[in-house]
Parts: structure tokens; sequence; C-alpha cells
């Protein structure tokens, strides 16, 4: 069971008001993850990643364990905490400006 913790805009999109609980079946990486996510809440297509390229939107980061994932290849493991449940998998909004 993979946690994931979304921003408090894209918790009201989904509807979801704590952390979504993600079942993986295989490899558990990013990408399977976000796969899985868009599958059962298809309102967030188009919000974290581009529908056609898959890449990553801008202001948008991934954490898992205090390490950013935001830049690393989306078919990369999530750490063993991640997958065990024992740690979420955190999907962030940047901020930019100063």
């Amino acid at each position: 069971m993979i946690r994931v913790t979304l921003p408090y805009h894209l918790r009201i999109l989904a509807n979801v008001h704590d952390e979504v609980e993600l079942t993986i079946d295989g490899r558990a990486t990013l990408e399977s993850v976000l796969d899985a996510l868009e599958a059962r809440y298809p309102v967030l297509r188009g919000a974290i990643r581009d529908r056609f390229t898959l890449q990553r939107r801008p202001f948008v980061r991934f954490y898992a364990c205090r390490e950013d994932l935001s830049l690393e290849p989306p078919d990369t493991a999530l750490p063993e905490e991640v997958v065990d449940g024992q740690e979420p998998l955190l999907i962030v909004g940047a901020m930019a400006g100063g």
C-alpha cells in the first residue's frame, strides 16, 4: 500500500480529505504511482503531469524520504519505506518568486 499526500488544491479537485492509498501491481515507480493515481482520480489527469507528454508540470515536485525525486527518471524505483507504506510520497505544489 503506497500512501500519497496531495497539495490542498489537488485534494479539493479529487474530493479527498487526507492521504490517498494506492495498491501498485508490479514495480513501484513514480510513473506507476502517478498512473494509478490518475486512473483512480481521472480529474487529476493533466494537473500533475502533462496529458500527452506525461512530463511533470513545472511547479509540481515529488518528495519521498526527505529526497527530491522530481528530476529522477519516471521509472526509478521508489524507496522501500514508501513501498511499505511507512513513509508517504509527497506531491507538492512548488512556489516561485522571491
